[in-house]
């Protein structure tokens, strides 16, 4: 790599390169795109990615890399990060919502835990993301009203996974979203008839989880500029829903509450004016100081609390 140190690009995507990632990357300090995607790497994430200086594309999708991703991978000065469709496992960094990235694909791994939810973005952070892909993980928890405050996002992918709950009303406060899938988890209650309100969206889809309640207006408001699957839920009165057998026999949220804490208002809108905050809550575990600050908390919103 030594005779390439002003390589300002490396694409060397859809080969069948394999083994390990050459440390020897760090040495191209010009570099500023890297793609390895579609090859037969393998093995841990490849840190030594993290060490090139300029770099602010980083492609490593489908591949055969394992293990966790450091948290050092969002707080990097990239543009893009596509890491979909390899083995990783654990949990997604927290620090992810820190990234000043505006593509962040981690669909199809092995990713387990919640979806992160960090209620104060760093400058920068969490405002200029525009795509997230959660997509096909094994994620699990609430779906966090934290992601109702990010002001750019345009496709929000949570689909194929275990999520619980209601959909908060903050998403209802994503302005700018076109694509937002929720189908195949286990997503229960009324979907919010804000959400269908959104002006941009062109693409909602709940199906295959067990809502309890879809109005018509979700119908006339989306019908008739694009997609609304709603397939596979549990609402009275509509096509295509689950054996009503199915639907008694689902367990709920198993054990997992999501416990909406009101602030002044039901859904703020600016990401800590007395918006509501989602926290799941295990049945058995003991309340005491929360662990983090909340939203709204500092302008004197009361926060009620009740464990099942």
């Amino acid at each position: 790599m030594s005779l390439l140190a002003h390589l300002t690009f490396l694409h060397l995507n859809s080969n069948r390169l394999g083994g390990a990632v050459p440390d020897t990357l760090r040495d191209l300090q010009y570099l500023t795109e890297l793609d390895l995607s579609n090859n037969l790497f393998s093995g841990p994430f490849p840190s030594s990615t993290l060490l090139i200086p300029s770099l602010v594309y980083l492609d490593l999708r489908f591949n055969a890399f394992s293990g966790e991703v450091p948290p050092e991978v969002f707080a990097k000065e990239l543009d893009a990060v596509f890491l979909n469709d390899n083995q990783f496992e654990g949990q997604i960094p927290d620090t992810l919502w820190g990234s000043p990235a505006t593509v962040i694909t981690l669909a199809n791994n092995h990713f387990t835990g919640a979806v992160p939810a960090a209620y104060e973005f760093g400058a920068g952070g969490g405002g200029r993301v525009r795509e997230v892909l959660f997509l096909n993980n094994n994620l699990t928890g609430c779906v966090p009203e934290a992601l109702g405050f990010l002001p750019s996002i345009e496709v929000l992918d949570l689909s194929y996974n275990a999520l619980s709950g209601h959909v908060p009303g903050t998403l209802s406060c994503l302005s700018g979203i076109e694509v937002l899938n929720l189908a195949h988890n286990q997503l229960t209650g009324e979907l919010p008839d804000l959400l269908c309100d959104l002006r941009r969206i062109t693409n909602l889809s709940v199906s295959f989880n067990f809502f309890s309640g879809i109005s018509q207006r979700c119908d006339r408001q989306l019908g008739s500029r694009g997609v609304f699957d709603f397939v596979g839920n549990c609402v009275p009165g509509r096509d295509m829903q689950r054996p009503q057998p199915e639907c008694d026999e689902f367990p709920g949220e198993g054990g997992l509450s999501c416990l909406h804490i009101p602030g002044a208002r039901p859904a703020g809108c600016d990401g800590g004016g007395g918006g509501g905050v989602t926290i799941g809550v295990g049945v058995g575990v003991g309340v005491g100081g929360l662990p983090f600050g909340l939203p709204g908390a500092a302008a004197g919103g009361v926060v009620t609390v009740t464990v099942p």
